[in-house]
């Protein structure tokens, strides 16, 4: 596959940038501070590159440990109530 595969969809970082390619998101990988480099996200993320371009895997994997990697830290999506109330059931036996 190579470094040159393509993900199947580009992953938007702030700033307007986008990380179109495996080699996109291994420079960005490679771009970023040590102390950065060096959590546990990150590294993941960086093997997991290394796996699916070398290796020959399936895009996908890497993709997901980017994203993880950069939504680490961030608080989880607040679910909101629901609009309606669920109904309810009653068993007769």
């Amino acid at each position: 596959m190579g470094w040159s595969a393509p993900f199947d969809t580009p992953i938007a970082l702030p700033g307007r940038r986008e990380l179109v390619t495996l080699r996109d998101a291994g420079a960005y990988i490679a771009a970023l501070p040590t102390a950065t480099q060096h959590r546990t996200e990150w590294q993941a993320a960086a093997e997991a590159l290394l796996l699916v371009a070398e290796g020959g895997g399936d895009p996908m994997l890497a993709r997901i440990g980017m994203m993880r990697a950069l939504n680490a830290g961030k608080p989880a999506p607040v679910a909101e109530p629901r609009r309606k109330r669920a109904r309810t059931y009653r068993l007769i036996r």
